[in-house]
């Protein structure tokens, strides 16, 4: 059976620039076959592993449930991370003899019909920054890490729905992609006036049925709903700053201090200290008054007032990053189906769209903790490195009450007010 073709961005640059912060955040759980090839490595007679720690450790309470991970250092760092930021493995037996899942990172691969789109993960710093060669021009590397990650004998699973109610197949659900991702194609258009345009699109297909609504027809539905945007929101609408009302702005609170959490090894290790003082953080996140409690290192308290004025204009390098990050998202299809808790296509795009106000939420928390009430480009790609960690990957965010804190947001009306109200 041939390959299934790559989908890969045109629009995206990336090369791993060795900062080692993807070395610091993960877990890196491995498979027998990784681990036996490790213990071949002989790292026990290697006296640069620190404190002559195990390189491996065995997780799980009984055979059945038996995993394993590489260790960590005390800060919370991969055991093999050198104090250059390097990899001991790598630097000693080349990239192939890595863990699998660390050769995939920043990559991200998802099911689009016969074919796999390519998304990144903008955790990574040389990501958010389109540092290094164009990813659709790196298709032979990347081709040789899909070929690890795909099954051998891959076949396309069910597309994902397009509704809760509503499937249309995979040649329609690409084709919705793709509209989708046109909304943000136009660099003369504010990006959350764009995401604005999209959710009256979203809307109206989530109004919409497609038992009849197929093949041709969804073409020309796709054109039709895209022509009502057009009027109703044409791209020089003008946004009100409009704050979320009282429950929207719990919701969004609780919401954004998620994706503004450390969740390391070294911050689990920590254990019942840790959880409760999560916990009395989320009481203060619900009340919303006082200090915003620092939920990690980088962040000072700060009065949560101080977070809800406005911050003026995002920088035109903010624009151009968050309309790239949007693009590739869609267009790899990291937003809905298996690549996202198995949601449906309006759903998470609505999640997506939540990104843009968490992200700015955090930028405005670390410019106000160094005094400023403006935003730079640097405090919005740190912010977006710091969210987008948990996209996809924190399994709170495809629980029940986290979907449903996302429908209220966007069922309420909050979710626009939200893209207004941070956005300015």
């Amino acid at each position: 059976m041939p390959s299934p073709q790559l989908k890969l961005p045109t629009i995206q640059n990336w090369n791993c620039h060795n900062c080692g912060g993807c070395c610091k955040q993960h877990q890196i759980e491995i498979t027998l076959e990784e681990k036996e090839r490790i213990e071949k490595q002989r790292w026990e007679e290697d006296d640069s592993i620190p404190g002559g720690k195990p390189v491996i450790v065995k997780m799980g309470l009984t055979p059945a449930s038996q995993r394993y991970r590489l260790a960590h250092q005390e800060d919370g760092s991969c055991i093999f991370l050198n104090e250059q930021g390097l990899c001991r493995i790598h630097a000693k037996f080349g990239e192939p003899a890595k863990p699998l899942a660390c050769q995939v990172y920043p990559y991200a691969f998802h099911p689009a019909g016969n074919d796999v789109a390519v998304s990144l993960r903008f955790s990574c710093p040389s990501v958010v920054s389109n540092l290094g060669e164009r990813v659709d021009r790196q298709e032979a590397a990347i081709r040789k890490i899909a070929n690890q990650v795909l099954p051998k004998r891959y076949q396309t699973p069910p597309a994902p729905k397009l509704t809760a109610r509503e499937s249309v197949g995979w040649p329609d659900t690409l084709k919705a992609v793709t509209a989708l991702s046109r909304f943000f194609a136009d660099k003369e258009i504010p990006v959350q006036t764009s995401l604005i345009r999209a959710l009256g699109w979203m809307e109206l297909i989530e109004q919409s049925r497609f038992s009849i609504i197929q093949g041709e027809r969804f073409t020309e539905f796709l054109e039709l709903i895209t022509q009502a945007v057009d009027q109703e929101l044409p791209p020089d609408l003008e946004l009100p700053r409009t704050p979320p009302g009282r429950l929207g702005g719990i919701q969004f609170r609780l919401l954004a201090a998620q994706y503004a959490r450390k969740d390391t090894h070294a911050e689990a290790a920590k254990g019942l200290g840790r959880r409760m003082s999560l916990l009395m953080s989320a009481l203060k996140f619900t009340r919303g008054k006082g200090e915003v409690p620092p939920l990690q290192e980088r962040f000072k308290s700060v009065p949560f007032a101080a977070l809800e004025e406005p911050f003026g204009p995002l920088p035109e390098e903010s624009e151009k990053l968050f309309s790239r990050y949007f693009r590739v998202k869609i267009q790899g299809l990291h937003f809905l189906g298996a690549a996202y808790y198995d949601i449906p296509f309006v759903e998470g795009f609505y999640h997506l769209t939540l990104m843009f106000p968490s992200i700015l939420w955090i930028a405005r928390w670390i410019a106000a903790g160094e005094g400023r009430t403006a935003l730079t480009a640097e405090d919005v790609n740190e912010a977006m490195t710091i969210a987008d960690h948990h996209h996809g990957y924190s399994p709170v965010f495809g629980m029940p009450h986290f979907r449903s804190r996302v429908k209220t947001l966007s069922r309420s009306g909050d979710l626009k007010k939200l893209i207004s109200w941070y956005g300015q």
